[in-house]
């Protein structure tokens, strides 16, 4: 689909298109020239869009033509009733939400007398509190903090006129969905809603079901779109200390002007960062367990340069927008295959060429393999002179779609020689019979109640004998006699009887006075 790439084709306010040309933009992306008119036009949304596609100026854009036409109707606002925002817009994480804040600053700073408030976690409640008590016209949010305003009272949501889910599939894999709910339910029902989210698959499709009217989808790139100015490349390493040498040399590179390292955990990214800080790298750590105050510190070191090197954890990096980082290295995998893509989508930005390292070891094959499924392609493996890995490279077997048993190629499958594949009801049966497949009279069928003896199957340690009907009387009496009184009434656990004249209950103990001495 063609489109016209310039922000003067869009028919945008005068004092957005002036800020648009302060800020250096003169083309918009293809989400940008995709979305912002539908938005304007106060169309519901649901974009698909890769990260560093520009997707945030196409929900701020519209979000600030909205503040602008209130402005122009004369619209009014009562001195000493809180109104609360006119835009809404729903943030994974603080950095990403402060990335939005600062965007609508910038695109918005020819508005006049705009008010942008930003309310997460780490910050102290009465600030947030006067800002949400005060004149509002674009909040951004992190649902939970947000829903403890909205649940004591402090927030008002009642006059929101656009709603925005920026990243929604992130907010739903961090277990946000029913803060979600519940803050939209306490917005108008007429408001717009746009939805931002790498896939509309499962929970975030539902999602955009319940919120939405109509909406109209745009799809401008996918998770399996080559990154064309990110090389990717693959170390497999053999244990701790190959993977710590790799790094190092990677890091003293000439190359390296901004490196941004992830790993699996903070209690990862607090020892690597203090590890190459005693090496004598600029580095400094990022994670959510961080006071906001330091993460928003660390992040302006970043950004002026003090920092060359920031290791950071998946929840904390997302967001981070800065075009001096010329390396992504994989130092910890990520939990889920997606979440690759977003790592590397940390360089290469604003037009530069970038790289991602991924350091490996044979443990995390698997997750190679699903991220190369996920991804449609296949990651380079590169060693480095000196380094190479002792180990042999995994083998890395093309990944199969789930429910798919076939046996590699060049090897004879078992069972006859018959792949496994789904049968009935039975998706684990191999074709062409075998005796885990279910037929007339189940293998496993359950023999006069004893549901765990195999019919024809002879029990360990038990004495062979005939079938007998399900309807049979017991053959050995203890068998009802046990666990049935007379009445027919089931107990766990029935009295001995008597073994004869003057035998005493099962556990009776006499309460007789024992000789003084003799022990108990």
């Amino acid at each position: 689909m063609s489109f016209d790439s310039s922000f003067a084709s869009l028919n945008l306010s005068e004092n957005l298109t002036r800020a648009l040309a302060d800020a250096g933009y003169a083309e918009a992306t293809e989400v940008q020239a995709r979305a912002i008119p539908p938005a304007i036009a106060g169309r519901d949304l649901m974009v698909a869009s890769s990260t560093g596609s520009g997707k945030t100026a196409s929900f701020v854009v519209p979000a600030l033509e909205r503040v602008l036409a209130a402005r122009a109707s004369g619209e009014r606002r009562e001195r000493g009733v809180v109104h609360g925002p006119r835009v809404l817009v729903l943030a994974p994480t603080r950095e990403l939400a402060m990335q939005v804040s600062k965007a609508a600053t910038v695109y918005g700073r020819h508005v006049q007398g705009l008010r942008v408030a930003t309310v997460v976690g780490g910050v102290p409640y009465p600030m947030q509190i006067k800002a949400l008590r005060g004149p509002l016209d674009i909040l951004i949010a992190t649902p939970g903090r947000l829903l403890d305003h909205l649940t004591s009272g402090k927030a008002v949501l009642g006059k929101v006129e656009m709603l925005v889910l920026d990243e929604a599939d992130r907010m739903l894999d961090m277990g946000f969905i029913d803060d979600i709910r519940t803050i939209a339910d306490h917005t108008p029902p007429a408001r717009q809603t746009l939805m931002y989210s790498a896939t509309f698959a499962g929970d975030a499709g539902r999602l955009a079901q319940q919120l939405m009217r109509e909406p109209q989808r745009i799809d401008v790139a996918s998770h399996t779109d080559s990154h064309a100015n990110i090389e990717q490349r693959l170390h497999w390493v053999d244990n701790g200390s190959h993977k710590n040498a790799l790094l190092d040399h990677i890091l003293t590179t000439r190359e390296v002007e901004q490196a941004l390292v992830f790993t699996s955990t903070q209690r990862d990214a607090d020892w690597l960062a203090d590890r190459l800080a005693d090496q004598g790298h600029a580095a400094a750590a990022l994670h959510g367990a961080m006071p906001q105050g330091r993460r928003n510190r660390t992040l302006m070191a970043l950004r002026r340069g003090d920092l060359r090197v920031l290791v950071a954890t998946d929840v904390a990096a997302r967001g981070i927008d800065v075009p001096t980082i010329s390396h992504v290295i994989n130092y910890g995998l990520p939990m889920k295959a997606e979440d690759y893509v977003h790592r590397i989508g940390r360089t290469g930005r604003a037009g530069r060429n970038g790289l991602a390292v991924t350091l490996a070891d044979r443990g995390d094959s698997h997750m190679i393999r699903r991220i190369q499924h996920f991804t449609t392609q296949r990651i380079p493996v590169a060693t480095i002179t000196g380094l190479e890995p002792k180990s042999p490279e995994p083998r890395m077997a093309a990944s199969r779609p789930e429910g798919r048993f076939e046996p590699r190629p060049g090897r004879p499958a078992k069972h006859g020689g018959k792949p496994f594949a789904p049968r009935g009801a039975d998706r684990f049966a191999p074709r062409g019979g075998d005796r885990y497949a279910p037929r007339g009279g189940d293998h496993f069928a359950p023999r006069g109640g004893d549901q765990f003896a195999p019919r024809g199957a002879k029990r360990f340690g038990a004495q062979e004998r005939a079938p007998q009907p399900r309807d049979a009387a017991p053959r050995e009496p203890f068998e009802r006699a046990r666990f049935e009184r007379p009445s027919g009434e089931r107990h766990a656990f029935a009295p001995r009887k008597a073994a004869g004249p003057g035998a005493k209950p099962f556990g009776f103990k006499p309460n007789r006075p024992r000789p003084r001495g003799q022990a108990r």
